[in-house]
C-alpha cells in the first residue's frame, strides 16, 4: 500500500495456506491471512470455481464484484477433487503447507478425500480449520448453515429491529464475517502454539458459536435477570441517550456514555435544564425515563443540520457522527487518511477499488500485493513450485484433473 513503507517483512510471510473454502466465511479468513503475508492457494473447481464468481450483478469486466471483495492477495489453483489425480495434486501441496481451510458441511471434506485425518498423514504439522454453520458436534451438526440462519438462531435477530417491527438481520453477513475472523485468530494462535509443540491440530469454528460469543453484555443481562431483551431499534439497552436522531437534513448518531458527557450534551443542545432534572440526572434514571427524554431531545435535534450538530457536539467533546451512506463513508477524508480504500489493477476488470487493511503495524505491516485471481490463473505456477514435471502436468491435463492448455491460456475465466 502506498505510504506504508516497512523495514520488516509481513508477519505471516512464509506461511502457506491451502484454501478449499468458498463464498464468504472461509475466503474472508484466508484474505485476512493473505493480507498479512501468507501465501494463500485458493483451490477451485475447474470451469466454475468459487460460487461467488457468478454472484451478481454487479460485475466488473465480467468479474463478480462480490468475489473481488474478498479474494485479493491469493493464487488460484484449478483442480478437480473428484479425480484421484486431482487429489494427489492436493496431497503433494499439503506436504509443504502450514494451514488448511475448508467450509463444507461436516463430513464433506472427508468424502472428498481432503479431511483432517487424510491430510495430516502427509503433514502432521498442519493446522486444519473447518468452518461450518453449527460445528462438527452436537445435534445440529449436519444441518446446512447460512449466515441468516445463524443470526436467527443465536438470538441476534430477536434484538435487532424497531420495537414494534419484525426481527431483523444485520445489514451485513455478520455471522459469516465473524466466523472468518474467529477462524483467522484461531489459526494464528495454533501456529504460535505449533512453535512450542511442533504439532498441528484441528480447529472447529461455527457461525452459530461466533454469534453466541458476540452476545456478551446482552447474554450477561439475561443471565442476571432471566428476561429476554427487547428490540430497541438503534438505541442501547443500558445507556441513554445512545442512538440516532433525525436532524434538519439527515440523521446523527449520539453516544452519551456517562453523566459528565450528559451535562456537556445538554449545554451543547441549549437545554441545560435537562441536566439537573431528577428524571435525567443519572444514566439509570435516564434509562428508566427513556420514553419521556427521547422526544425532548428529538425535537431539539431536528432544528439544525447534521453538520451543525456535529460541529457543536465535537466542540463539547460529546461522541457523535453523521449517519453516512456507504458511498459517503468510502469517500470520507478520515477513511482516505487511513488508507481504507485502495486501488489496484485487475487483468480483466481494469482499475478496481477494495477496502484497505484495518490494522496498522508499525514495523511489519500487511500489504495488498495482488488483485483477486482469475480462475486457475496460477495453476501451472503452483504445480511447478510443488515439483511437478512438464510430463506430469500433461498427464494431469489429459486425465481432466486440471484444465487444459487452451483454458489456462484464457486465464480460465468462467463466462458470465
Amino acid at each position: 500500500m502506498d505510504g506504508m513503507s516497512t523495514v520488516g517483512r509481513p508477519p505471516l510471510e512464509g506461511v502457506r495456506v491451502l484454501d478449499f473454502s468458498r463464498i464468504l466465511s472461509g475466503p474472508y479468513c484466508s484474505m485476512m491471512l493473505a493480507d498479512w503475508g501468507a501465501d494463500v492457494i485458493k483451490v477451485e473447481r475447474p470451469g466454475s470455481g468459487d460460487d461467488t464468481r457468478q454472484w451478481g450483478p454487479p460485475f466488473l469486466g465480467g468479474e463478480s464484484a462480490y468475489f473481488l471483495s474478498v479474494n485479493r492477495n491469493k493464487r488460484s489453483l484449478a483442480v478437480d477433487l473428484a479425480t484421484a489425480e486431482g487429489r494427489r495434486v492436493v496431497y503433494r501441496i499439503a506436504e509443504t503447507a502450514d494451514v488448511v481451510i475448508e467450509n463444507f458441511r461436516p463430513g464433506t471434506a472427508d468424502r472428498l478425500g481432503i479431511g483432517y485425518r487424510q491430510l495430516r498423514q502427509f503433514n502432521p504439522r498442519l493446522v486444519y480449520c473447518s468452518i461450518s454453520g453449527f460445528g462438527q458436534t452436537g445435534p445440529d451438526r449436519d444441518r446446512p448453515g447460512f449466515d441468516a440462519v445463524a443470526q436467527a438462531m443465536s438470538g441476534m435477530m430477536s434484538i435487532t429491529g424497531e420495537p414494534d417491527g419484525e426481527p431483523t438481520k444485520h445489514g451485513m453477513s455478520i455471522a459469516d464475517l465473524t466466523a472468518g475472523m474467529w477462524a483467522a485468530f484461531a489459526i494464528v494462535a495454533a501456529l504460535y502454539e505449533r512453535e512450542r509443540s511442533g504439532e498441528g491440530q484441528y480447529l472447529d469454528v461455527s457461525l452459530l458459536d461466533g454469534q453466541i460469543a458476540w452476545l456478551t453484555y446482552v447474554a450477561g443481562a439475561y443471565f442476571a435477570t432471566g428476561r429476554n431483551p427487547s428490540r430497541l431499534g438503534s438505541a442501547h439497552p443500558n445507556i441513554v441517550p445512545y442512538q440516532p436522531f433525525a436532524t434538519a437534513d439527515g440523521h446523527i448518531m449520539v453516544a452519551v456514555g456517562n453523566d459528565r458527557l450528559w451535562r456537556s450534551f445538554c449545554e451543547a443542545l441549549g437545554l441545560p435544564e435537562l441536566a439537573g432534572d431528577p428524571r435525567f440526572a443519572t444514566n439509570p434514571a435516564r434509562v428508566e425515563h427513556r420514553s419521556e427524554l427521547i422526544p425532548l431531545l428529538a425535537a431539539r435535534l431536528a432544528t439544525r443540520s447534521s453538520a451543525e450538530w456535529t460541529e457543536a457536539l465535537d466542540r463539547a467533546g460529546v461522541p457523535c457522527g453523521p449517519i453516512l451512506t456507504v458511498g459517503e463513508a468510502l469517500s470520507h477524508p478520515q477513511v482516505a487518511a487511513r488508507e481504507m480504500v485502495v486501488e489496484m489493477d485487475h487483468p480483466t476488470a481494469g482499475r478496481i477499488r477494495t477496502t484497505g487493511l484495518p490494522v496498522k503495524f508499525s514495523r511489519t505491516p500487511g500489504r495488498i500485493a495482488s488483485p483477486p485471481p482469475l480462475l486457475g490463473q496460477q495453476t501451472l505456477e503452483i504445480l511447478r513450485e510443488a515439483g511437478f514435471s512438464e510430463a506430469e502436468v500433461e498427464r494431469l491435463q489429459e486425465a481432466g484433473a486440471i484444465p487444459g492448455e487452451a483454458a489456462l491460456a484464457r486465464g480460465i475465466r468462467h463466462a458470465v
